[in-house]
């Protein structure tokens, strides 16, 4: 008996998703655009290695409540380990070199879906 409710807890967790994890990046302030731009021409690609979907950037179709008018990246992971691997991947050192310390104030937050 022991070995089929074992077997059947396996089963269990295998029909059993991950849930999905997110990052989504607001960006407050843009001082440096040309940085910017180096930036996303590496972070793009080495998101993309890591596993990462883009779902939406770019500027919100509307702002509610005490939204702000700013740029903002949504990025999709099949898991939040998948999430936090990705912002310590080689690639994404590189991106994050090329955009520096000034060029932009933003800030990224990384979040397991339910």
């Amino acid at each position: 008996m022991r070995s089929l409710e074992c077997f059947l807890q396996f089963i269990d967790a295998k029909e059993t998703p991950m849930p999905k994890a997110y990052w989504i990046s607001a960006y407050r302030s843009i001082h440096n655009e040309d940085a910017l731009a180096a930036y996303a021409k590496l972070a793009g690609p080495a998101l993309a290695a890591a596993g990462g979907r883009f779902l939406a950037r770019g500027l919100p179709a509307a702002v509610k409540e005490a939204g702000v008018q700013q740029r903002t990246v949504l990025v999709e992971f099949d898991s939040l380990d998948a999430a936090l691997a990705a912002y310590d991947s080689p690639g994404y050192k590189e991106a994050l070199a090329a955009l520096g310390d000034n060029a932009v104030v933003r800030e990224i937050r990384i979040m397991e879906g339910v």
